[in-house]
């Protein structure tokens, strides 16, 4: 029975003298997932939970579901495999096993993820932490930003299971605290020690790669998925490349080098991730973002070329064509890069891929800003939630064989601060 594999299903049922009310809190606590999460799992339809555990694993996870009023049922996925005969002397191999290389040969199955939150309830969550954060003189926004991103994880789902993010709001407020008292003495200095605030803002220059290697850490080691988190080790000379020599030396190329830059941008987060002890491992290659921007710029030139020629002849038309022009350019470098990314990554044998559409994209962004703006703002959950989703639905993953092989990283635990200087500073890296 050591090869016996088996799965968590849960249908609903609560223990006894387990009220309802608690047993849906304690399991939204215990997995930090969102209301609407709960209610599909409590919907009375079997729900896996987790397969691929084997008896031992199963029995522990079904324990400790059961200490928090949640009856689950361990079922088997499939029987151990049987003794070979003697004859044939060499059997066909098992398509549903790995080969001997280690790879799984089977056909990959398309999963896609999955956005399950909607503005309604969002409005709740978001009015609630501004009239908060007002009230406590900004305090609460520590606070804020952890619903706000446990929101979002928790209602993003793949393969069945949904992504945490675990920070605590106490972390982050000391992050934030010491990087306003920075932001308090460069002000400062920058007022009355003009010279002290030059020495200052060459250490920022120099410290910028640190902030932005501590940031996508602390966001990757506190994001986890079926229990297993993330992590980034990307190296402060890449980061310092990025952010301070490749510019230089663009401007000075006059600017020949901006495809080589989004490439390498890219290749630093992309390889720089982990998924426990795995490695992400992007494949994308030079000439491709050149030939992407090469792309963009012939529709730039023919924009600005029709929108000039449509002026002299009429002056209304010409800027709305140039105004059109521009958001199709917008939707095809937003959308074209994150694909460009996406569509090069790997982890282990399963590949991520990502389809947004430029004008499908553009459209969103121009549309949730007029709507932000007639309602005064109010919109402004309905516009993250819409992005969030499509987003979602544009992007997959062909998965070889399953997700449960992955074997999570020692834990770590990495402070706030290099992202809360960020933020202080206005410092970030974003190249999609």
């Amino acid at each position: 029975m050591a090869d016996q594999k088996y799965k968590i299903v849960f249908d609903g049922r609560i223990a006894d003298n387990v009220p309802a009310n608690q047993a849906r809190d304690n399991i939204q606590s215990l997995f930090g997932i969102s209301v609407a999460r709960v209610d599909q799992l409590f919907s009375g339809q079997p729900v896996v939970m987790k397969s691929g555990l084997d008896d031992s694993a199963a029995d522990k996870y079904t324990n400790r579901l059961l200490q928090a009023g949640i009856v689950a049922s361990k079922v088997a996925m499939r029987a151990p495999a049987a003794v070979v005969p003697p004859t044939p002397p060499t059997p066909p191999p098992n398509p549903t096993e790995p080969t001997e290389t280690g790879r799984d040969d089977r056909q990959p199955r398309i999963a896609r993820f999955l956005f399950h939150g909607n503005g309604k309830e969002y409005f709740g969550i978001w009015i609630v932490n501004i009239l908060l954060t007002i009230v406590t003189l900004g305090i609460y926004s520590a606070w804020a930003k952890v619903r706000n991103l446990q929101y979002f994880y928790g209602n993003t789902e793949l393969d069945g299971a949904s992504f945490q993010f675990l920070a605590k709001p106490l972390t982050i407020l000391k992050g934030r605290l010491i990087a306003l008292a920075a932001l308090i003495l460069y002000s400062v200095a920058f007022a009355f020690f003009p010279m002290a605030a030059l020495f200052l803002m060459l250490l920022l220059v120099l410290a910028t790669p640190w902030i932005i290697v501590r940031s996508l850490r602390f966001y990757a080691i506190n994001t986890a998925y079926r229990n297993v988190r993330f992590d980034f080790e990307g190296r402060y000379l890449d980061a310092l490349m990025l952010t301070l020599v490749w510019p230089i030396l663009n401007a000075f190329c006059l600017f020949l080098l901006t495809p080589l830059i989004a490439r390498k941008g890219h290749r630093f987060l992309v390889e720089g991730s982990r998924y426990g002890t795995t490695p992400f491992q992007w494949h994308g290659t030079t000439g491709t973002y050149y030939r992407f921007f090469g792309i963009g710029l012939l529709i730039a030139i023919g924009v600005i070329v029709a929108a000039t020629l449509l002026s002299m002849i009429n002056p209304v038309i010409g800027p709305i064509v140039g105004a059109l022009g521009y958001l199709g350019l917008f939707g095809y470098f937003k959308a074209g890069l994150a694909n460009l990314m996406l569509n090069h990554t790997e982890l282990a044998d399963h590949q991520l891929a990502s389809e947004q559409e430029p004008i499908r994209l553009a459209w969103i962004f121009v549309s949730n800003s007029f709507l932000t703006a007639l309602t005064l703002g109010l919109y402004l959950p309905w516009a993250r939630v819409r992005l969030a989703r499509y987003r979602a639905d544009c992007t997959s993953m062909a998965i070889q064989g399953d997700l449960d092989h992955f074997v999570a990283a020692e834990g770590r635990r990495t402070s706030a601060l290099g992202e809360e200087l960020g933020e202080a500073f206005d410092v970030g890296f974003a190249p999609i």
